[in-house]
């Protein structure tokens, strides 16, 4: 392990620290840094940051932030908040044409439940999904942990009965994730490709950055020569650059894939590639639940750390 995967190991681990969030969350410039990644703590604050990036002609997708919810009132308030959402893209003309859409993570709206969590999930998904056709636009099913991997595809296929247009994410650090692309690479399926964010044991889950990246290329390889509708997610400027080739070897128009991004990475970089007529995406996290987030997302590309320390230094 080099130092670049001990660091990813260590940031994964804090990710689920009490100690060490509660530090953070109390540190007087915290909140001012962590805007450039999270717009706010409402909707409100999602739809804005929505509107400021259809502006330069990105698209957006929106996560609600939390997961691995126990509580079936805190389930059913996320999906209350996600209408909401939905009807506030639809008024503010953002979400047409699946402009602006929504992630939706299943442990948020009551996988995780002890009883019945699946099926809990199941129809507040489809709740989801119903306000997101009410909108004109579309849902992605987020991966989380590879524990629950098998419950959200068996639950995307359920959506996709009567939402064919429900996107999945697959993550390319999970020695599965070659078999699951081919198994999804089919007409009308929306697949997200990205690296993967949790702390994952080497029994199913590439631990090496290296084989991460060859196994994303794998993986961008049969997305690619599919029928489906790849969602290149990095800002890897090498898996890029191979995503187009790739695209262009198997004649793919630019409407027929997409580029996506986080919020508040490479920003310069997502409003070129939208400007060379590419489809990208941003992905949008709002709510009070951004600490887990924020820490995968330092440990995905450790010069994200850099820069959130060196933002708490100057704002100090």
């Amino acid at each position: 392990m080099d130092a670049s995967d001990l660091l990813r190991s260590s940031l994964l681990h804090l990710s689920d620290s009490s100690l060490v969030r509660t530090t953070i969350e109390k540190a007087p410039v915290s909140r001012a840094v962590v805007q450039r990644y999270v717009p706010g703590t409402d909707v409100p604050h999602a739809v804005s940051a929505a509107a400021e990036l259809r502006a330069t002609n990105r698209q957006v997708t929106i996560d609600y932030l939390g997961e691995d919810t126990l509580d079936a009132g805190q389930a059913a308030h996320t999906v209350d908040t996600y209408v909401g959402l939905l009807r506030a893209l639809r008024v503010k003309d953002l979400s047409q044409f699946g402009a602006a859409e929504v992630s939706v993570k299943l442990s948020a709206v009551g996988q995780a439940l002890p009883q019945d969590g699946e099926k809990i999930a199941l129809d507040n998904a489809r709740t989801i999904c119903e306000a997101a056709k009410d909108a004109d636009t579309t849902v992605t099913l987020d991966m989380e942990d590879h524990t629950t991997t098998d419950s959200t595809l068996s639950i995307l296929a359920e959506l996709r009965k009567d939402f064919p247009e429900t996107g999945a994410v697959l993550q390319s650090y999970l020695h599965r994730t070659e078999a699951d692309c081919r198994d999804l690479a089919t007409a009308g399926s929306r697949v997200r490709l990205c690296k993967g964010a949790y702390k994952e044991p080497a029994s199913v889950a590439y631990q090496d950055a290296e084989d991460v990246d060859l196994s994303y290329v794998r993986c961008l390889k049969v997305l690619m020569a599919g029928e489906g509708y790849p969602m290149v997610a990095s800002h890897d400027p090498r898996l890029i650059d191979i995503a187009r080739a790739l695209a262009s070897r198997h004649g793919r128009e630019p409407d027929s894939y997409e580029f996506q991004m986080l919020y508040g990475i490479r920003p310069d970089e997502q409003t070129r590639i939208a400007d060379r007529g590419h489809q990208m995406r941003v992905y949008v996290p709002f709510g009070e639940e951004w600490y887990g987030y924020l820490m995968r997302r330092m440990a995905e590309r450790p010069a994200n750390l850099q820069f959130f320390l060196r933002s708490l230094v100057s704002k100090g």
